[in-house]
């Protein structure tokens, strides 16, 4: 079995090898080798001491990034290429990492205190593949099975349950038994992992492929992350639009949106809030508020898991419209432009049809056929030029003072009626025209 690896990475080997060590690209790299995906990084493991292989880089830029856990970062050519030294774990009284590392000249004990076996490869182009726990089985049956006692790898790193999650839906893999029954007893412990590294896990859980199949089959795991879904979990909807239950609707509706972080968190919580504002009539059931409500509960959740300012203001502004109507017509949808701009009204039309896609099929291509058409209407404001927003407006403030308009808030107050006009067809957007409206408005018989 070949991987061909980069030849930054096999100048390091070469290197080390001819110093007399060991040297294996490992972990990542071999993984996604095998099921012939691109690797992101490559990583290099060595017997050599740290001392030993900054000894070895001599003429290479070496940058000691991890010097007490063994790592250093080597740049052969434009690549910058991880090496460590073979190691050996301490306890980790914190649930994320060693109190102290051991090195040792062993491949096969620094290759059992990995995570998961389909990470827990290494390979080199003499040695070929080691595959000492059954990686590459498992990567051909397609389990995320821990390496050694699934309970002590948790413990040890709780971080590595939420990797597990992603791992999965990333690679569309299911979790072994053991795997699956340690992640649930020791799920308590995600409560010591660093919010932000939470998030990150969360971001590659919620954009793999496999994130409705994973999620749904670890539910009680996964609320340890966002409690807030639980009360969707068999919450039936009772409406004409739906036919799946809110947390069902929700996953269905993450999978169906586009790759891209912001969006496919605005799926996970766009609905979050219908359980607490769930009302019945004639055996109907409703959800008045539940936009607002759930983009205040998206903002505490995403506020707790540390996202950035912008990715929460994104995200909760897409919630709050999500259920919004937008009819398929020019002046509804220039009012829309000039309420939340282009970029922001594309993603929302985008969350739309992603819900769409998750409620009852007839219902749902209704709305998309409108949504669609939606679309092809921003396309034609935008490439007419036609005006929905100050920026577009043939006159601008100063031209209002010169028409006569006393400096201050009046001139506001104008430009926003003018733009109004404007959107509704009212006026033309031409300087004479809006200037003559203007000074109809300043005219004594008129009160602006």
């Amino acid at each position: 079995m070949n991987i061909d690896v980069p030849e930054g990475a096999r100048l390091i080997i070469g290197k080390l090898e001819e110093a007399g060590f060991e040297a294996f690209v490992v972990g990542g790299c071999v993984r996604d080798s095998l099921l012939g995906r691109e690797p992101k990084d490559w990583d290099v493991c060595t017997s050599a001491p740290p001392a030993q292989a900054i000894e070895t880089f001599k003429g290479l830029r070496v940058i000691e990034t991890g010097l007490k856990h063994g790592t250093v970062t080597v740049m052969a050519g434009d690549e910058a290429v991880e090496v460590t030294t073979y190691r050996i774990d301490g306890d980790y009284s914190d649930n994320r990492r060693p109190d102290n590392v051991e090195f040792t000249g062993s491949l096969k004990e620094d290759l059992s205190r990995r995570d998961f076996t389909v990470n827990a490869m290494a390979y080199s182009p003499a040695a070929g593949l080691v595959d000492y726990f059954g990686g590459a089985g498992d990567l051909e049956a397609g389990t995320i099975k821990c390496v050694g006692d699934p309970g002590k790898r948790f413990r040890e790193d709780a971080l590595r349950i939420m990797r597990a999650l992603r791992f999965a839906a990333v690679l569309g893999f299911s979790i072994d038994g053991a795997t699956n029954a340690a992640m649930r007893e020791n799920r308590g412990l995600l409560g010591n992992i660093a919010a932000e590294r939470i998030a990150a896990e969360l971001n590659g859980l919620v954009l793999g492929d496999g994130v409705r199949k994973t999620i749904s089959g670890n539910l009680d795991v996964f609320f340890e992350v966002v409690p807030e879904l639980a009360a969707g979990a068999g919450f039936e909807q009772n409406n004409q639009y739906h036919c799946y239950t809110v947390l069902n609707h929700i996953l269905i509706s993450v999978e169906k949106a586009r790759k891209d972080i912001r969006l496919r968190l605005a799926m996970l919580l766009h609905d979050i809030a219908k359980p607490k504002c769930y009302t019945e009539s004639d055996g109907t059931g409703h959800f008045y508020r539940h936009a607002q409500e759930g983009s205040d509960m998206a903002r505490a959740i995403l506020t707790r898991l540390k996202y950035d300012n912008d990715t929460v203001a994104t995200v909760c502004e897409l919630i709050k419209y999500h259920d919004a109507i937008i009819p398929p017509r020019r002046r509804a949808v220039k009012k829309w432009l000039n309420k939340i701009g282009e970029a922001r009204l594309r993603q929302l039309i985008e969350v739309k049809m992603a819900d769409a896609k998750a409620q009852v099929p007839a219902r749902g291509a209704e709305k998309i056929a409108g949504l669609v058409k939606v679309l092809a209407l921003i396309d034609e404001v935008i490439e007419q030029g036609q005006c929905f927003s100050l920026k577009d407006l043939a006159v601008n403030g100063k031209d209002l003072i010169d028409a006569g308009v006393p400096e201050g808030a009046m001139v506001g107050v104008m430009l926003k009626q003018l733009v109004d006009m404007v959107i509704d067809e009212e006026a033309e957007n031409e300087r004479a025209a809006l200037l003559a409206i203007v000074e109809k408005q300043l005219s004594p018989e008129r009160c602006f």
